[in-house]
């Protein structure tokens, strides 16, 4: 009987076997026909009919390539449509669909002649795009994200508009892309509207024609400036565009000598529209002036101004909006300006901006195939920047830290450079209504500096204390940052100074700025300072100054007075002064400083070389209230930050993260168990992790990203920061294969993870399509399953016959016994094998904890007896009612 039941199971087997590959089969036919769909010019876009989306009034059209093959690198290939309308459209939204692995750029034209009304033609060569002249509406680079036109605002097209046709051109760079021989249908969707739009956009270009690049010169600077001359418009998006020698490109308005900034970017980073400076606008008189920065190194001849990728570009462009009845669409300048107005250009606009390695320009164009695979990587790594939005969720890791703290109010949080987290927290001292008198100066001197050590270095991963220091030291901490060296600078509101302290242990102060327990507003003085950020390159510090004065001070690596600065504000906004500058931060990549200016509820940004005021991002979301900031430079630049009580809003406190570019809320995340008492200060680790100091509970807090905390939860491993990952699992993991989320989880410097691959290539989807997936077959379980049935039964009837022979059954732990070989299996495979345990072994690999380094024991215990006094630690610092206006 038993052989029967096997050879029905086997044939069971073949039969689910069959039907399996038979399934493949169809699936793989399937796919192969909507690639021959996709394939098919008439499949690849509905050219000339628009496809209404909303209402009579608004409409779709799709302009793209009609299924080209382009032959040769560097070819310019163009199309035209002509408008579905002879009334007045207007573009309100632009959708690309390109990819750089294909196309290097893509131009959009308006125009009433083009060249030709053929399918497609080459327009690289002397017949260009428009029999007339050319308005340039939309320029896409480097798989850049749609451009968003501000609300009632629209490019104008159609009958009174001198735009009746619209032609797509696309630069092809390397034509290695296509040696499979595939058809292209690269384009873009504009959404399209007939209503009549306030305020009409258009496009400023600015554009060196006669720069030369010398071999080997590290600084060839391409300047263009022009004298404005018409109606006022208003930058709300800029673009930058060189080729691989670019490093930095900005552009300004002048006005009266005074340079202000409208956008400032690197041509290596994805060559989207960003977000202009909104407080800039421009009028008659004014000057528009652009900077192209670029390097001649590794250059052995002179590099031109030119339209193939191995000649360079400078191009500046300035998305703006005007009043409909003075719209001009189109306006450029060409113009070098003199050496005279650029001696004035802020020192900003000569600083290159840092780009991540997988941003860098190589992989954009590099005109040779051999360089492809490795560009295919390094695209992989931009599309999971680009990405950081989606599916993207901070959540509390409630099992940080693994054993109880002991902490006082914690006031300050940093990294050092093994990046462990460092604390700084008060111990048993407490800010409240006695802690300072109506001069600021602190009442409680004779209970002396705090005993307990103040300076907690802790495991990120673990919760576990590394290193203490800091006793006898601080009245009342409250900001703490580290430099390259590792030094501690720290700021203690009793003391009115800012410290440098050694990490050795030795709690050496190597420098003190500010008298002890004397406050003041001069050079030489602070009251109430609040943190301090350090500029990673020149090791100049930055304070934060403070609680009775409101100005940012910037002083050299060895202590010495350079300038202060105030709350900065726009040409059509008043001056509102800091109201408690609480928190500060660095950007390397970026060369500016953002304060957390705490009761004025926004967050400011400065140039960090001269003060110059940035930017302001204010949300009603934080409820009147920013406690701290740190930042990150993933993507195209994060800010997290943490927002406070505020006496006149009733906003839960929580934490933010922030797009610095787009100024866009991405994420919100609070704990899950404990609330929020005080969040004071945040910081975010080269994994992604962000910790939480709240100076009301005693706790610090740890959050992770909830897709990396799912899929690790899944594999049944527990994994923080895994730092370097075989690239392979970036590209050859399928994406419907669980582990490639748990593989996925990289980037030193982003927050979120790897995306799963969206396409493959086409030999890949073939081979993946052809062969069955390991995991998908039900053959293999079933033959290991017959192959475990005979043994199995050969070891029953061993311990029958043995215990029949020896008239007892005692069940020994030996190797012949069943409980012996299944104990030994148990001990290896679930209580000796910890596979947290042995990932954590491995290159790249940590234990993962996560969460809240709060103290949940004894210090949950012994904060709730004080929970009223901590809640009032900046009880000086009440923000005044806002004005009745």
């Amino acid at each position: 009987m038993m052989g029967v039941a096997v050879v029905c199971v086997v044939v069971l087997a073949f039969i689910c076997h069959s039907h399996s590959l038979k399934l493949q089969n169809t699936l793989y036919r399937s796919r192969r026909s909507q690639e021959k769909v996709l394939a098919d010019p008439s499949g690849c876009v509905s050219r000339t009919k628009p496809k209404v989306f909303t209402n009579s009034d608004n409409f779709s059209l799709d302009i793209q390539m009609p299924s080209v093959v382009p032959t040769a690198s560097d070819t310019y290939l163009c199309t035209a449509i002509a408008l579905p309308t002879t009334q007045n459209a207007y573009i309100v939204d632009f959708i690309p669909h390109a990819s750089m692995d294909t196309v290097h750029h893509m131009l959009l034209f308006g125009c009433q002649t083009p060249v030709s009304s053929s399918g497609y033609w080459d327009c690289g060569s002397v017949q260009g795009t428009c029999e007339d002249e050319a308005s340039i509406m939309y320029a896409w680079a480097r798989n850049a994200p749609p451009t968003r036109l501000p609300k009632d605002v629209g490019f104008k097209v159609g009958r009174n508009s001198g735009m009746s046709h619209l032609v797509l051109q696309i630069h092809y760079g390397d034509v290695s892309a296509f040696k499979d021989h595939h058809e292209d249908c690269s384009g873009v969707t504009l959404r399209m509207t007939s209503k009549l739009q306030p305020f009409i956009a258009g496009i400023y270009l600015l554009m060196s024609v006669d720069t030369v690049i010398l071999p080997g010169k590290r600084v060839t600077n391409a300047d263009i400036a022009c004298d404005y001359t018409s109606y006022p418009i208003y930058p709300f998006a800029f673009r930058t565009h060189t080729h691989r020698l670019g490093q930095v490109v900005s552009g300004y308005r002048i006005r009266d000598g005074r340079w202000s900034l409208i956008g400032r970017q690197s041509p290596q980073r994805p060559q989207a529209f960003y977000p202009a400076n909104k407080e800039v606008n421009v009028k008659y008189g004014d000057t528009i002036a652009a900077r192209c920065v670029f390097t001649g190194e590794g250059r052995t001849s002179k590099t031109y101004i030119g339209g193939t990728s191995d000649d360079e570009m400078c191009n500046f462009y300035i998305m703006y909006y005007m009043e409909s009845k003075h719209a001009i669409p189109y306006m450029n300048c060409m113009d070098s300006g003199s050496k005279d107005l650029f001696q004035h250009i802020p020192a900003e606009a000569n600083v290159p901006i840092a780009v991540s390695s997988g941003q860098m320009n190589s992989m954009m164009h590099m005109g040779h195939s051999t360089d492809h695979k490795d560009n295919k990587l390094a695209v992989d790594k931009d599309k999971a920047e680009q990405n950081l939005d989606q599916d993207y969720h901070l959540e509390q890791i409630s099992t940080w830290p693994q054993s109880s703290l002991q902490l006082g109010q914690v006031s300050g949080l940093a990294l050092d450079s093994d990046a462990n987290l460092v604390i700084f927290h008060r111990g048993d001292h407490r800010w409240g209504a006695s802690s300072f008198n109506s001069q600021a100066r602190y009442q409680q001197r004779s209970q002396g500096p705090i005993q307990q050590s103040t300076i907690l270095v802790v495991d990120p991963a673990k919760g576990n204390i590394l290193k203490a220091s800091g006793r006898d030291m601080f009245f009342l901490p409250h900001g703490i940052t580290t430099d390259k060296k590792n030094n501690y600078w720290v700021t203690d509101v009793a003391l009115h100074q800012v410290l440098k302290v050694s990490s050795d242990g030795r709690d050496t102060v190597l420098l003190a700025l500010g008298e002890a327990f004397t406050p003041g507003s001069d050079n030489n003085h602070f009251c109430q300072p609040t943190d301090v950020a350090v500029d990673t390159e020149t090791g100049d510090i930055f304070v934060s100054d403070g609680y009775c004065n409101a100005r940012i001070m910037k002083f050299s690596a060895e202590g010495k007075y350079i300038f202060q600065w105030g709350a900065g504000s726009s040409e059509r906004k008043r001056r509102i002064p800091f109201r408690i500058p609480h928190s500060l931060v660095f950007l390397p990549d970026r060369q500016e400083v953002c304060v957390a200016d705490r009761e004025n509820g926004r967050i400011q940004c400065f140039i960090a070389q001269t003060g110059e005021f940035v930017k302001e991002i204010r949300k009603e979301e934080f409820g009147g209230e920013v406690f701290a900031i740190t930042y990150s430079p993933a993507g195209d630049g994060l800010i997290f930050a943490v927002n406070g009580d505020s006496p006149y809003h009733s906003n839960p406190l929580r934490g933010f993260v922030i797009d610095y570019s787009t100024m866009d809320i991405l994420d919100t995340f609070n704990p899950e168990k404990k609330e929020f008492k005080m969040p004071h200060d945040i910081v975010e680790t080269r994994g992604g992790s962000v910790f939480v100091g709240d100076a009301g509970s005693g706790s610090v807090f740890k959050f992770t990203n909830a897709k990396s905390h799912r899929s690790v939860k899944k594999a049944g491993i527990e994994v923080e920061e895994l730092d370097e990952m075989e690239t392979f699992v970036q590209t050859k993991v399928r994406p419907e294969h669980n582990v490639s989320k748990t593989a996925a989880i990289q980037e030193k410097q982003t927050v979120s993870l790897q995306p799963e691959p969206e396409e493959e290539g086409e030999e890949e989807k073939k081979k993946s399509a052809a062969k069955p997936g390991r995991g998908q077959g039900v053959l293999p379980a079933i033959i290991t399953t017959l192959l475990l049935i005979p043994l199995l039964v050969v070891i029953s009837v061993g311990v029958f016959i043995c215990c029949r022979k020896n008239n007892a059954c005692e069940m020994k732990t030996e190797p012949s016994s069943v409980r012996g070989i299944l104990g030994k299996i148990r001990g290896k495979a679930v209580g000796g094998l910890n596979l947290g345990n042995f990932l954590a072994s491995r290159k790249g690999y940590s234990r993962q904890g996560f969460d809240q380094l709060s103290t949940e024991g004894s210090d949950q215990e012994r904060n709730e007896g004080d929970s009223s006094d901590s809640e009032n630690e900046e009880y000086s610092a009440l923000p005044p009612p806002p004005p009745s206006s």
